[in-house]
């Protein structure tokens, strides 16, 4: 590999981290509020309810990852004209394929990682998420021990507890059952916490009290205790196994679905998009740094603006994504519609190769020519217009 590709690579990568890392992070925060509940109701812990969402990073690269690597190359393409280190190897007589080797070098690279996540590791990491919260959501602390509210498990017993804390101590325990024919009873602790012995759950309660009331006629008995056991395990909800949906199947899941298996039978249709837009997805990479050079990758003096270029390289990235959102979209029942899955990010990666090799020669490309000259005309309209209406 010569210099100036290992340079412009290094340069990418540098740039690629840091907007892959930004953007997941900004996506993550946003999905991440969706799952507040996790926290609000369901009363876990701030560690758990990080640990449970970020499962979902792995699908969210698959969807960031192409932008990032869009903005690395408008970024670094751009520096280069910038500094004329551009104009310089085009007048050493450089071809310009001298720079778009090294973009498609590390395009094909983030395509790699983008089908690797497509195909194994996002897939994985929403089946945990949905077993996650299916375990949140049977949980016994979350569901029924509620700080500073009297809730009723059952017919005669009644939780209360003053305060949870983050290591899911119970603290101020007061619970009241009454489920017995012939005696209340009514237990009091400083503290307690449950833990799983054996097959068996239990509330073991520390420095406390039990009331014994005969619910005839009878004297009230009262016995501290510096430990105490209760069972909880006839009170712990079935915990039923999760139905995963499309997105959180493996690959060789999709390919060849169980015979018993009800959700594939009902949705076979849903199956088979996903395991195609699986395999396309990972090509917008290879698309989006064909558009961009397209746009950028030509020299360019410093008379010449490239923010209509850039512009226009964002604009038609996001047209074409747009585009492929909408075909899958369109496409969930309809088995015929699923080749424009990769009919989409392959026409465009077409469009743009032959927008480069048509014009080796200009000063750019023809198709970054008239969308330049067709966004400065509507400037230039609006312009007059504007100052048409300030005269």
């Amino acid at each position: 590999m010569k210099t100036i590709e290992r340079y412009i690579i290094r340069r990418t990568a540098y740039a690629f981290i840091l907007t892959i890392g930004a953007m997941t992070g900004v996506v993550w925060a946003t999905q991440a509020l969706r799952q507040l509940d996790l926290v609000t109701s369901k009363g876990q812990t701030i560690v758990q309810f990080i640990g449970i969402t970020m499962l979902a990073l792995p699908f969210l690269v698959i969807i960031v990852a192409p932008f990032a690597m869009m903005i690395a190359l408008i970024l670094v393409l751009n520096a280069l004209s910038g500094d004329s280190e551009l104009i310089v190897i085009d007048a050493s007589g450089g071809s310009r394929f001298l720079v778009l080797k090294p973009v498609l070098i590390f395009a094909t690279a983030v395509m790699v990682l983008t089908a690797s996540m497509s195909l194994y590791v996002a897939p994985l990491g929403l089946a945990e998420l949905r077993t996650e919260i299916t375990r949140v959501r049977a949980d016994l602390v979350a569901n029924i021990v509620k700080p500073g509210r009297f809730i009723t498990v059952e017919s005669g017993l009644t939780f209360h507890i003053r305060n949870r804390s983050g290591n899911g101590t119970l603290d101020g325990l007061l619970l009241h059952d009454t489920r017995d024919p012939e005696t209340t009873f009514t237990y009091q602790a400083d503290t307690g916490q449950i833990v799983e012995a054996g097959k068996r759950t239990l509330l073991i309660m520390q420095n406390g009290t039990i009331q014994r009331r005969p619910k005839q006629d009878g004297d009230i008995s009262i016995v501290r205790f510096q430990s105490y056991a209760f069972d909880l395990s006839n009170l712990i909800p079935e915990t039923g196994e999760p139905v995963f949906k499309a997105s959180e199947r493996t690959t060789a899941n999709l390919m060849s679905p169980a015979v018993d298996d009800e959700y594939a039978q009902t949705n076979a249709e849903k199956l088979k998009t996903e395991l195609h837009e699986r395999f396309s997805q990972p090509l917008y990479c290879l698309a989006f740094s064909l558009i961009v050079f397209a746009f950028l990758g030509k020299a360019r003096t410093t008379r010449q603006g490239r923010g209509l270029a850039v512009v226009g390289a964002i604009a038609s990235c996001v047209l074409l994504r747009t585009t492929g959102f909408g075909v899958t979209a369109i496409s969930g029942d309809t088995t015929a519609l699923l080749a424009l899955l990769y009919v989409v990010p392959l026409a465009g990666m077409a469009i743009a190769a032959i927008s480069i090799f048509r014009d080796q020669g200009g000063s750019e490309s023809r198709l970054a020519s008239r969308m330049h000259l067709a966004i400065q005309e509507r400037m230039e309209a609006f312009n007059k217009r504007r100052q048409g209406g300030v005269a």
